[in-house]
């Protein structure tokens, strides 16, 4: 059974490199209000994961 964290954190990423393909005023250092929300959805949810891993591995 997949994992619901990992699923939206791939779900998240998905969505933010779509969005950077596209968006004109995005760059690597500077996001639009929507892909600096995309962004901050997807960092979040990789921090999440990660954090849940490493504690996993304890």
């Amino acid at each position: 059974m997949p994992d619901e964290l990992h699923r939206r954190y791939q779900d998240a990423y998905t969505a933010h490199q779509e969005h950077a393909r596209t968006c004109t005023t995005c760059t690597d250092t500077s996001r639009c209000p929507t892909g600096q929300r995309l962004y901050e959805a997807f960092t979040r949810l990789q921090d999440a994961y990660l954090n849940r891993q490493r504690q996993q591995r304890r």
